[in-house]
């Protein structure tokens, strides 16, 4: 059964930074490419970074430089880390297995 449970989202000032996982079960996780999407309120969802298997990455335009994107094969587990965080980064942040699987999302609200 495959798993993707999302964490470490919450409410931050503008500036500030939050670091997302995503621990991952159920599939061969170090084969996979895996990627991070949002949605905000009344918006499609987005992708917002992705990482191959190998580790090569690649980001959405607008979190260039500020958010980055790492895996570790070992405890099958993706991370986001976001810093200089931005009101408009406010959104459910999912995690997403190439092999078709989604997590369940994590709330980033970025508010003073």
């Amino acid at each position: 059964q495959v798993q993707l449970v999302e964490s470490g989202g919450g409410l931050v000032q503008p500036g500030g930074s939050l670091r997302l996982s995503c621990a991952a079960s159920g599939f061969p996780f170090n084969i996979y490419a895996m990627r991070w999407y949002r949605q905000a309120p009344g918006k499609e969802r987005e992708l917002v970074a992705g990482i191959t298997s190998s580790g090569s990455t690649n980001y959405a335009d607008s979190v260039k430089g500020r958010f980055t994107i790492s895996r570790d094969n070992a405890k099958t587990t993706l991370f986001l880390q976001m810093n200089s965080l931005k009101s408009e980064d406010t959104a459910v942040y999912y995690c997403y297995s190439v092999v078709g699987f989604w997590g369940q999302g994590t709330q980033v609200t970025v508010s003073s």
